[in-house]
């Protein structure tokens, strides 16, 4: 079984991505900052892709993306922003911080689904 760890800081959006991807078939870890998701990767939680808020508060998700790219075995796992936000600027930030992807919430299911099945091949 494949493993996701989503980061953010909402419960709502947690309960609701483990959801949509625990029907799916997929394991799901999770963490509500971006300090808690690396102390999980730091220690035995190893996924095959990593969801991730950009607003957070402490570390937000370009500072947890850089920090995760220094972790040996986390250089090429996919790593999916799920965020708000839309500007160029931001994606653009994302991208040069080691991000896969982006995705604006709200996020249908469908949607986040197609776009795991793209960065996990």
């Amino acid at each position: 079984m494949k493993t996701v760890l989503c980061v953010d800081d909402s419960s709502t959006v947690l309960l609701s991505l483990t959801a949509i991807l625990s029907k799916a078939g997929y394991g799901v870890e999770k963490a509500i900052s971006g300090e808690d998701g690396l102390g999980k990767l730091k220690g035995s939680v190893k996924p095959d892709l990593i969801i991730t808020d950009l607003n957070m508060p402490g570390m937000n998700g370009i500072d947890f993306i850089k920090q995760v790219r220094q972790l040996p075995n986390m250089r090429f796992v996919p790593i999916l922003f799920l965020t708000t936000e839309s500007q160029q600027a931001k994606r653009s930030e994302a991208k040069a911080a080691g991000a896969t992807g982006w995705l604006v919430k709200p996020v249908n299911g469908d949607e986040l689904l197609n776009t795991i099945k793209l960065v996990m091949r």
